[in-house]
């Protein structure tokens, strides 16, 4: 039984790193290969690569310009766009971006990059559609996987002739299993797996760490009891005696997408909650990231609200030079983190982990579904205006609301997606279960 298997992610954005993360196991020497910059990439085959890295930190940004901003995004936002779901009908037709993209492949995009894995060939996983084309077009020879970071995805995720393809799908959800089929990728070839989980939140797979965390979360959430009494036999049930008391005060995690955007929601909802800051009566996590401007934009941000002595204190910037330190100091922190404030990236599977998520305004269509695949599970909500976080906030708290976003999460979504992956790709368990 084979226990390693490439682990190949791309570094645009956060989401397709962060969903390797929880893998690095798997990887030989603990290592990913990151597809659009590893050691060797030929020129020409990083210039595609950073043409559309910076053409989409451009647009997200570029969409805060006033009239022609949004009117930009919405051009570009139509070729990543994801078709309404019903009536159900035949999508398998390639729509012009995987056109565009195929002929590249084609014309040898990524054939240095196979070639270099073709070496040692045990299985190859991404987390990103393109490097899994590139795999089965220059002939990989074992086994490709491809997991999906959304809740729903666009058609560019399946290949250009998906009938006719071995790529294999590790689905976070059944939605996008239902996609997938719609879009002509042959059932066996789709695993209901649930998302990529870090395993430092959750335990083993009885989830020890996890339920230990809830219960204090759920005291923090609810110190009203509002959802605790009557929910009690639930609680008991999944998660047995609450403790008397928190291992930590009240926290609330403000994450920035891998683009820099929404920064400044971060910033005047901390405005909002300046007395309560100051009266030690909440702490703040504000993630920068690996961005460094945007860590100084929230400490010069800091220090013109008379906060900056509070950093350090229950103020704190996550931030980190490395990506892989960031994923390991962000999950460290999320342990103790009652409420994960962020737009509904990929962090919207995050809410499995018991952690309620308050939803920021999303940014592309893709993230249009996984706010409305989130509202439906019950593991968040909307956020309302910033500006006056300390009055809603506190209501939604006082009233047992997060307590039972936390809880929904806990119950409704997948949380040993890492457990499945592993166990089919290594061959403990490659039985298909879309159902």
């Amino acid at each position: 039984m084979n226990k390693k298997a490439w682990i190949v992610d791309v570094n645009m954005g956060y989401g397709h790193q962060r969903t390797a993360y929880p893998l690095k196991s798997l990887a030989p020497g603990r290592k990913f290969v990151i597809a659009n910059d590893y050691e060797g990439i030929p020129s020409k085959d990083k210039k595609i690569w950073e043409n559309s890295r910076r053409f989409y930190e451009f647009v997200s940004r570029f969409k805060k310009v006033p009239v022609v901003g949004p009117f930009v995004w919405g051009i570009f936002n139509r070729f990543q766009e994801v078709s309404s779901f019903y009536p159900k009908k035949d999508l398998s037709s390639p729509n012009l971006s995987l056109k565009v993209m195929f002929s590249a492949i084609k014309k040898g995009w990524g054939k240095h990059l196979i070639s270099e894995l073709k070496e040692k060939p045990i299985p190859f996983v991404t987390t990103f559609f393109t490097p899994a084309f590139m795999a089965e077009e220059h002939g990989f020879s074992n086994d490709i996987y491809c997991i999906v970071c959304d809740a729903d995805i666009a058609r560019t995720w399946a290949s250009l002739e998906p009938e006719k393809s071995n790529i294999k799908y590790l689905a976070p959800c059944s939605w996008v299993v239902s996609r997938l089929q719609l879009y002509g990728v042959k059932k066996e070839n789709i695993f209901l797996t649930g998302y990529p989980l870090p395993k430092e939140n959750i335990g083993s797979e009885k989830k020890e760490t996890l339920k230990k965390d809830l219960k204090h979360r759920i005291l923090n959430l609810d110190p009203q009891k509002k959802y605790r009494l009557p929910y009690r036999p639930l609680i008991k049930n999944y998660l047995g005696s609450l403790p008397k008391k928190s291992n930590h005060p009240l926290t609330l995690m403000f994450a920035v997408g891998g683009a820099g955007t929404q920064t400044e929601i971060g910033v005047r909802m901390v405005e909002s909650l300046k007395d309560k800051i100051r009266k030690e009566e909440i702490e703040i996590v504000l993630v920068a990231g690996i961005k460094e401007n945007v860590k100084n934009y929230f400490e010069k941000e800091l220090k013109k609200l008379g906060l900056g002595n509070r950093i350090g204190k229950n103020i704190k910037i996550l931030f980190a030079p490395e990506i892989q330190q960031y994923f390991k100091e962000f999950n460290k922190t999320l342990r103790k983190t009652d409420i994960l404030w962020t737009k509904p990236s990929e962090l919207s599977f995050y809410a499995g982990l018991g952690v309620p998520i308050i939803i920021a305004p999303t940014v592309g269509s893709h993230e249009d579904f996984n706010k409305r695949w989130l509202l439906k599970r019950g593991g968040g909500v909307i956020q309302h205006n910033p500006k006056y976080t300390d009055q809603w906030l506190f209501d939604l708290i006082e009233g047992g609301k997060l307590a039972e976003c936390a809880m929904q999460g806990f119950l409704e979504i997948e949380n040993l997606g890492t457990y499945n992956i592993e166990n089919i790709v290594t061959g403990s368990n490659n039985k298909n279960n879309n159902s």
